[in-house]
């Protein structure tokens, strides 16, 4: 059986998870993080996206994280999200839909314009169909 290690993972609204975990695949700032027991203390920010829980007994979780920070100590791991949800419950129509307008936001150069929350809605969306691609590929 695999080393294990705690881990919590949290959002402003609840808790997602919270259990032994044999693996912890998140992204951040500085890229692709996998976390496992014994890993160096660590504190990042993280990317809008996927995370993959593999728990304890081999079995696999994926959420999606709109941002936020990890911490890794030696005994557990905290994932605090901005918001977070299990991939399976993310809307892709609602996704699909906030993509199409954040697009149009982008390619409409006149009026009232805010570029940079236009790319940040664009860049969320595509991270949360993202998600759902990964949950489609694993279930397959």
């Amino acid at each position: 059986m695999a080393m294990t290690v705690h881990c919590d993972v949290v959002s402003a609204e609840k808790k997602i998870y919270s259990g032994l975990v044999e693996m912890l695949i998140a992204t951040g700032t500085e890229g692709e993080l996998g976390i496992q027991f014994g890993h160096a203390p660590l504190l990042s920010a993280l990317k809008p996206g996927a995370v993959r829980i593999i728990k304890q007994g081999g079995a696999e979780e994926i959420l999606y994280v709109s941002g936020g920070y990890i911490e890794v100590q030696p005994n557990l791991v905290t994932l605090m999200a901005d918001s977070a949800i299990r991939a399976k419950d993310v809307d892709e129509a609602a996704a699909l839909e906030a993509q199409k307008e954040a697009e149009k936001a982008l390619a409409n150069k006149s009026g009232e314009f805010e570029y940079s929350r236009a790319a940040a809605e664009l860049a969320e969306a595509a991270a949360q169909l993202r998600t759902i691609q990964k949950l489609r590929k694993n279930l397959r």
